[in-house]
């Protein structure tokens, strides 16, 4: 896939600035729409008011409904999926101005962010339409200042690198909901069970079963965040669980949430 650079002139949309290195542009994408792989010379907070979109790096992949938010450092190269019809809101940050920040590494790398209350308001109120640049540098600001404080996503899938690793992993994502035996994917791939295990490990940090539960309970998000009036049950029997309560048990695990409690923050 080509790499291209995509400066803010050729985005389509709403366009604001600051007039001091900090660019706003809003956008509205139906269901199905891919922006392919591509990077800026800025970096980025992405923000979807309202919609679900998946977010891929180098790094992994991450599910993100409306309470998140994507921070993508200058010249990451990354692609975004509209998994349900989204209002965008990103934020541009020429890396000059970002240099005159206080923020440490925490800007330095891709992560997802659970939007605050308050995050979420001073991003909206960029877009409100009032003239007043003293107000917008404090809206912008307070935005950073929320980031800094706010924690990485439940809903991240690393992404192995190693290509048998890799291979296995892309069979699981294309089935996350099928009965998926190490055995039979080490086959499939070319190796051993034994070490394609190693290689979850080494490559995610995760045990190739907490991995495989980590796709599934994405899957199991998905299907909450983007299709109206799913119940949990139906989920939990889509996913393949023999209870709704496996599945919450199995939910909680990897969001600290029940399914329930977990839909209601959308």
């Amino acid at each position: 896939m080509t790499i291209a650079e995509k400066p803010i002139s050729a985005i389509l949309g709403r366009r604001l600035s600051t007039g001091d290195g900090v660019h706003m542009i809003a956008n509205r994408y139906r269901k199905g729409v891919r922006l392919d792989t591509h990077l800026h010379r800025e970096a980025q907070l992405v923000y979807a008011a309202e919609g679900t979109m998946q977010v891929t790096t180098p790094k992994g992949r991450w599910l993100v409904p409306p309470d998140r938010a994507v921070w993508v450092p200058a010249l990451l190269e990354h692609s975004i999926d509209v998994l349900a019809d989204i209002e965008m809101r990103t934020l541009y940050f020429d890396l000059a101005w970002l240099a005159r920040q206080d923020h440490g590494e925490n800007l330095q790398a891709e992560y997802v962010v659970r939007v605050s209350r308050l995050l979420h308001e001073a991003i909206l109120a960029l877009f409100d339409g009032r003239n007043n640049p003293e107000r917008a540098e404090i809206l912008i600001r307070l935005a950073l200042l929320e980031l800094h404080e706010a924690e990485d996503s439940a809903t991240f899938i690393p992404l192995p690198h190693e290509p048998r690793c890799r291979r296995a992993a892309d069979i699981v994502l294309a089935d996350p909901t099928g009965s998926h035996e190490i055995e039979t994917l080490a086959r499939s791939v070319g190796t051993s069970a034994r070490t394609l295990s190693r290689l979850f490990a080494s490559e995610t940090q995760l045990s190739f079963k907490s991995w495989c539960q980590r796709a599934r309970i994405a899957a199991a998000i998905q299907k909450l965040s983007t299709e109206a009036n799913v119940s949990v049950k139906q989920v939990a029997s889509d996913l393949g669980y023999a209870s709704v309560p496996a599945f919450s048990h199995a939910f909680r695990q990897v969001t600290g949430k029940t399914p329930t409690a977990f839909s209601a923050k959308q």
